[in-house]
């Protein structure tokens, strides 16, 4: 790097003693161009953007399993398959019952258009006494029972056509598809084990698009307000060697988690993963870059004195520093950016 003439020296504490040693005197260092990046970092676990999980919406015995894990699907594709023979039992018992009142219902509209005619000739009798009083109510009666008989049908078909629809859509639920096209990642439960449906439903397997993986970064509450959507991010795995993984930030969940009694916030990063590199559960180092620069002043950071908050600027947060030379001494710089090792100088060293 390039050398500035300029020297700083740090401050250091003087020992219980008071008594001066080679530790005592301040280091001195050089100020030095070159490359500066702050950044937030975090841990984080990788995980499929988009994913379903697979469960059956009835009880049954799972009869088979399509696919296997690491298969790909496509929307619609049949994935599994429940005993289906309950629920076809019933459906073809709700079918006969239908039919069996359809007969009813003919057999009674039949009997209604006999009352009403009897009605319809009694009532043209009663003008002209033909028929008593009595004979012209009873046929009165007898059409209005007739007519209630048949309503009372019509509903018994009606409630039982809802209860086959729903026992066709059960049976409709013993073949389980693909709701989105993607890969089998997780198998939850075996050939021939029986599924409870009844209480909660019973997960059978993960399907999950892995061109697109999300990390789910823990940031620490004293980082997470210095972060936003969009800013920039890398990370690194265990085994990925030199190789960063670019992308940004998606989103920053606002409720946290309280681990240990530390409080975390999950950011969400998607990362693109055509070349399927990255996997479910990897772990990620995370660094979130709060800003670069190139070719800057920099100066260790731990030749920075007091913080200065008097005299802070546009250009940065302000601290006092000892300067060597022959125009040395005590001094205030504005710093940009820092690291672990080194500071920006933006101002206060010319």
């Amino acid at each position: 790097m390039l050398l500035l003439t300029t020297a700083i020296a740090a401050y250091r504490w003087l020992t219980p003693t008071n008594k001066s040693t080679d530790a005592d005197r301040p280091a001195l260092a050089t100020v030095t161009l070159g490359d500066i990046e702050e950044t937030v970092t975090a841990q984080g676990k990788l995980e499929p953007k988009e994913y379903v999980d697979v469960g059956a919406q009835v009880t049954g015995q799972l009869q088979k399993i399509q696919v296997k894990i690491g298969d790909n699907v496509e929307a619609g594709q049949l994935l599994a398959q429940i005993d289906p023979r309950i629920y076809a039992a019933r459906v073809a018992a709700d079918e006969a019952n239908i039919k069996n009142l359809q007969a009813q219902l003919r057999g009674q509209q039949a009997q209604a258009l006999f009352a009403r005619q009897q009605y319809e000739r009694n009532r043209e009798l009663l003008v002209s006494h033909g028929v008593s009083v009595q004979d012209f109510q009873n046929s009165e009666f007898t059409l209005k029972n007739a007519d209630a008989t048949v309503a009372a049908l019509e509903a018994q078909i009606e409630q039982l056509q809802s209860t086959l629809n729903g026992d066709k859509t059960n049976l409709g639920y013993t073949k389980i598809y693909a709701s989105m096209a993607g890969t089998m990642v997780d198998q939850k439960a075996r050939e021939g084990q029986t599924l409870n449906a009844n209480q909660t439903t019973p997960m059978i397997l993960q399907l999950a698009k892995l061109d697109t993986m999300t990390v789910r970064a823990q940031v620490a509450e004293a980082d997470v307000m210095r972060l936003r959507p969009a800013m920039a991010v890398y990370f690194t795995t265990m085994g990925s060697g030199e190789r960063r993984w670019q992308a940004t930030v998606r989103q920053i969940l606002p409720t946290p988690e309280v681990i240990n009694n530390v409080v975390l916030y999950n950011v969400l990063v998607d990362v693109d993963n055509r070349d399927r590199q990255l996997m479910t559960g990897m772990s990620a180092q995370m660094f979130f870059v709060l800003g670069k620069a190139e070719q800057v002043p920099l100066i260790p950071i731990n030749v920075l004195g007091a913080r200065d908050r008097r005299n802070d600027s546009d250009l940065g947060d302000a601290y006092r520093v000892k300067v060597a030379g022959p125009d040395g001494g005590e001094k205030v710089v504005q710093i940009g950016l820092r690291n672990r090792r080194f500071a920006e100088v933006r101002a206060g060293l010319a």
